[in-house]
């Protein structure tokens, strides 16, 4: 039996092998492989895995060590994923995907949205005009948070045609982002400036792992009008409380959990992984 598995720490509440199992029905097995240290987490899946997952803190590490990356992993400089193959180990950026499917989900009707794209391929080239008729302007976006997430969201978002501006706690990580990925031309903010940019923006991804001071007790005006979407990496200890969730709302926004970003990069992952579609009714279920 071929095995898989997700490298990181902390992950021992990962959704990930539940997901797994749901979309495949057990015909391959997957572990959670935990390890603070990414050498010996490294070494456990050259050992005895096919593929591995990456998370939280080894994804710079994981492109890092890949003998080929793929054109979006590339770019972007960060996996979330490893395979082996003949000629080495590839690597794979699969949170990119997430993030888009995430944000047609939020914008279309299943049917019609993320739901058609999933179908017809990864082909997102008509994403960024039908994003842009949405919106009824040339969108912004904010992306809070500038690590390996981060740079994959800054990425998605600038391919589907946002103007996106970079916040991080140190400027420095949203700088090198800004240098490594110039062809999209990045804005960079000041953390203390995050409401106004907040409010500003069409699209909001926040990866940051706790909530900010600029982030509590934001008043509602900043919140923004119709149309805004914010998409939170972090659904296991979210900084947007079901208040701050009420508040978007009620100024027309919407809310994307961090689930379906989950269930997204999921979806192309294990796709890599086995060469087959898996089950995704059954996976949306585990979420």
């Amino acid at each position: 039996m071929k095995k898989f598995g997700l490298i990181g720490n902390p992950i021992s509440t990962s959704k990930s092998p539940a997901l797994f199992e749901a979309g495949y029905h057990g015909r391959y097995r997957y572990d959670l492989i935990e390890n603070s240290d990414f050498e010996a987490a490294y070494a456990a899946f050259i050992d005895g895995y096919e593929g591995i997952n990456v998370t939280a803190p080894f994804k710079l590490d994981a492109f890092a060590r890949a003998n080929a990356k793929s054109g979006t992993c590339a770019t972007i400089g960060a996996a979330n994923l490893l395979l082996k193959g003949n000629d080495g180990i590839s690597a794979w950026n699969t949170d990119y995907y997430g993030i888009i499917l995430s944000i047609l989900d939020a914008v279309f009707p299943y049917d019609g949205g993320a739901g058609y794209f999933r179908i017809h391929g990864l082909d997102f080239a008509p994403a960024g005009e039908i994003l842009k008729k949405y919106h009824g302007h040339i969108p912004a976006a904010l992306i809070a948070g500038c690590g390996g997430a981060g740079r994959a969201a800054a990425a998605a978002a600038a391919s589907l045609g946002y103007r996106t501006t970079l916040m991080n706690r140190s400027v420095e990580k949203a700088v090198r982002i800004m240098s490594d990925i110039p062809e999209y031309g990045f804005g960079i903010a000041n953390i203390e400036n995050f409401r106004e940019v907040f409010k500003e923006s069409d699209l909001v991804i926040y990866t940051i792992p706790g909530s900010i001071p600029e982030l509590e007790n934001m008043p509602a005006g900043y919140y923004g009008g119709q149309g805004k979407i914010v998409l939170e990496a972090n659904y296991k200890n979210p900084s947007f409380t079901p208040e701050k969730i009420l508040s978007l709302a009620e100024n027309g926004g919407t809310y994307v959990s961090g689930k379906r970003w989950l269930l997204y990069q999921a979806l192309t992952g294990f796709r890599i992984f086995t060469g087959e579609n898996p089950d995704f009714g059954e996976m949306c279920k585990v979420i």
